[in-house]
């Protein structure tokens, strides 16, 4: 099963961060906007976004990285870490939408990079080629994993909670967001034992991050190819990613929604009439909020279920007839039947594709979507005459994303949204085939 070992990264010396470690940290990168970017960059000189996010032009920016990153390391902004641990990560938040506080803990350790098909590793959503050949130019021209991925594994029992709360901490700090973020460092030998011993009876599921775990396994295999005698537990073999337990109920998911825009010919009453062959659909005109109808798509007496909403303040909630028989689907029927059975499948390839005509490719790359996570923004925007659709969703939950993964099946782009992001700057691996992953 999953080979983790502890880490020894570079992390920032905080003795010479005026303003804390929360100077220098920011969200992943693929979150970042122009204005965000600058606001980070503002914020302290040496914020990891100049790394994640290079200035420059083409293979420019990619060069200017290097030079930062060397730069860093040689004035001591950057240190090795030289004792092996594993590093306790909590994120204290508000659920979006409200309720009460929830702390999330995970650990950023080192994964084992193994493809897709040994079953080890597994990916529940498609990626896309472009995100992949940027981060591997980062990677190539740095040497290193700057942004961490995001994994689960599974402890249902939660067997790892005693030696993860070993751990000292280094430091603690709020975000802008309103985030508190604690940062601990697990050393003690025995805590690291059970640690990985407790991971390999378990697969890892990629949460987040699909994209920056493929980039990795491309470069291990370019320098495999270009470096014969490279270790075997070589670092540029392991992936840093932060882990946490699956089956810990302070994991939440939230749902992301479908918003179609730029389609032609779009008729509501057309789109609920034909949907009506395998959903029983109610119906509104109230201009009701987003969370209004959010509360109304949880009264939906069965599942899958979605709410479509308009420009015109209609809206419908469709919940899939009891006696639909999604097998006989032409498209949903060779669906894997935990896929089959999930509200993004039902509704990417029971409406989108065989009643709207979006493609899959069309889905993959926005052409006529967009994924917006705050529905009341997103109801604003749609009644203000931006776009044509809204669709609702419910969360995914884990355990279905865990089916879908481990049926070898893949879900739609964005269907899942895990809150909050991981934050890059806390440590950054080096890829160095020459360097050896402690055990």
């Amino acid at each position: 099963m999953a080979e983790i070992a502890p880490l020894t990264p570079l992390r920032y010396d905080l003795s010479r961060l005026a303003g804390g470690l929360a100077s220098v940290v920011a969200p992943p990168y693929d979150v970042i906007d122009d204005a965000q970017r600058a606001e980070l960059c503002a914020r302290e000189p040496h914020n990891v976004v100049r790394l994640i996010l290079p200035e420059g032009e083409g293979d420019a920016k990619y060069a200017h990285a290097k030079t930062l990153l060397h730069g860093w390391r040689d004035k001591g902004m950057l240190v090795r870490d030289p004792e092996p641990a594993f590093y306790r990560y909590d994120q204290t938040f508000l659920p979006p939408g409200g309720g009460k506080a929830i702390t999330r803990r995970g650990f950023l350790g080192l994964v084992r990079l193994h493809p897709f098909s040994d079953r080890i590793v597994l990916p529940h959503e498609r990626t896309l080629s472009g995100p992949k050949e940027d981060r591997l130019r980062l990677f190539r021209a740095t040497g290193t994993q700057l942004s961490p991925g995001f994994m689960l594994y599974r402890d249902p029992k939660g067997e790892l909670d005693a030696p993860l709360e070993t751990g000292d901490v280094l430091t603690e700090f709020a975000t802008p967001d309103g985030i508190h973020h604690v940062l601990a460092k697990v050393t003690a030998t025995d805590a690291l034992v059970a640690i990985v011993d407790g991971l390999r009876k378990s697969s890892l599921l990629i949460a987040d991050g699909h994209h920056r775990y493929e980039t990795a396994l491309h470069y291990r295999d370019e320098i495999h190819a270009a470096t014969p005698g490279a270790k075997d537990r070589g670092e540029h073999r392991f992936f840093m990613t932060f882990l946490v337990n699956g089956d810990d109920p302070n994991l939440v998911v939230f749902p992301t929604h479908r918003y179609v825009h730029s389609l032609p010919g779009v008729n509501v009453d057309e789109l609920l009439r034909r949907a009506s062959a395998l959903f029983d659909v109610q119906t509104r005109a109230d201009k009701a909020s987003g969370p209004a109808l959010l509360d109304w798509l949880k009264t939906a007496p069965t599942k899958p279920a979605f709410v479509v909403a308009t420009p015109d303040g209609r809206a419908a909630l469709l919940a899939l007839k009891k006696d639909a028989d999604l097998a006989a689907h032409p498209i949903l029927g060779p669906l894997q039947p935990a896929l089959r059975e999930t509200d993004v499948a039902v509704l990417h390839h029971g409406i989108l594709e065989s009643i709207l005509g979006i493609t899959q490719e069309a889905q993959a790359k926005k052409t006529n979507i967009w994924y917006p996570q705050d529905a009341g923004a997103a109801l604003k925007d749609l009644r203000g005459g931006k776009g044509q659709l809204l669709f609702l969703m419910n969360a995914t939950p884990v355990a279905q994303v865990r089916a879908v993964a481990e049926g070898g099946e893949v879900m739609p782009q964005k269907s899942t949204f895990f809150f909050p992001k991981v934050l890059t700057g806390l440590a950054i691996h080096t890829l160095d085939p020459t360097r050896v992953v402690p055990t």
